[in-house]
């Protein structure tokens, strides 16, 4: 495993202000399969980051190498001040973890689980009730405690796994996709707690999603992922001003694109970027009446029939679509993930 040369003083100084700090990360599984490709990445202290990625741009990858499951094949990180290949014991000390699968047991109570989990903390006896107790109080289980947790809700269960992770009240709190199948009512109950807890206790939280309004609402900061690089950083104002120009929607009907038609659609003067939804053209250009003409004649020389359109200011959809060059597509994602949880919960 080769490792970027020792930083001098200065140099180390900057590298450990921040909570996450990566440089050249690279990951290789047996060999052949590159799933990160040179990473760097900075992540404040105190900040909300969001990574955004199609599935196999190395999210999940990521997250590990952070939280110490993995080494990289290549380069450093540090988490807190603590390099994540030899101070890895530091690391486990002050991060909480929340994977996509799921971590907690359905055959015993949800108080059960929490003890389970501050045996493995190391919690001292007499500090585990009432920390316990807190945590459950905080992300609002006390009522269900002692229930057995195949009772519960999808959104219960993540809540759940979530005040698992926040026994040790972390540092820095690392969440794969932490709502994946939820309905937007838990989801949303989900980041209250999340966002109060982070203002109690200035953790930074570092979460993955396929849900571009979680990234949008929540997020401090955004990096996007594609191919196992970091290809953009920023805020989200600063993420939808770097698009530019506009952006066209044009309502179709069902059918009738395919991709060398798109290809044809992307080469059209002015055009950034183009994404196809079920009924919806979306169009990134750089000037709307200068694209509009040339993307009209190919959809009516192809006799696709334009219902309506209209403009609209940049999304993080359209920030995605231009830097990552596909949309984010989650549906399919989402639905395996419910599945999987639901067939659990049943036992």
């Amino acid at each position: 495993m080769k490792h970027l040369p020792i930083l001098d003083a200065c140099a180390l100084s900057i590298f450990m202000q921040s909570a996450v700090d990566a440089r050249g990360i690279v990951k290789v599984y047996e060999g052949k399969v590159r799933a990160l490709a040179g990473v760097d990445l900075q992540v404040g202290s105190e900040n909300v980051f969001a990574l955004l990625g199609p599935n196999g741009s190395g999210k999940t990858t990521l997250m590990r190498i952070l939280t110490t499951q993995m080494p990289p094949t290549e380069g450093r990180a540090l988490v807190m001040g603590h390099d994540t290949v030899r101070g890895g014991a530091g690391i486990r000390r002050i991060v909480g973890y929340v994977p996509q699968e799921m971590s907690v047991w359905t055959d015993i109570t949800g108080y059960e689980n929490m003890l389970i989990y501050a045996k493995i903390y190391g919690i001292p006896c007499e500090s585990r009730r009432r920390l316990i107790n807190e945590a459950l109080d905080g992300i609002g289980l006390s009522e269900v405690a002692d229930k057995l947790v195949r009772s519960y809700s999808g959104g219960m269960i993540r809540r759940l796994e979530i005040a698992s992770a926040l026994l040790i009240s972390p540092k820095i709190l690392f969440l794969d996709e932490p709502t994946i199948g939820l309905d937007p009512m838990a989801r949303k109950v989900v980041w209250e707690k999340l966002s109060s807890f982070k203002r109690e206790f200035g953790t930074t939280v570092f979460f993955n999603t396929h849900y571009m309004d979680e990234a949008d609402l929540y997020a401090d900061e955004i990096g996007i992922i594609s191919r196992g690089r970091i290809i953009r950083t920023g805020t989200v104002a600063e993420l939808k001003r770097s698009v530019g120009g506009d952006v066209l929607l044009l309502e179709l009907e069902p059918g009738g694109i395919g991709s060398p038609l798109l290809e044809r659609l992307r080469a059209v003067e002015s055009v950034k970027g183009v994404a196809l939804g079920e009924s919806e053209l979306r169009v990134i250009a750089d000037d709307a009446e200068t694209a509009l003409p040339g993307v009209m004649r190919l959809l009516d020389g192809s006799g696709i029939l334009v219902r309506k359109v209209s403009m609209s200011a940049p999304t993080l959809d359209d920030v995605f679509l231009k830097y990552a060059g596909t949309r984010l597509e989650s549906n399919s994602r989402i639905a395996d993930i419910a599945k999987v949880r639901q067939t659990i919960r049943r036992g």
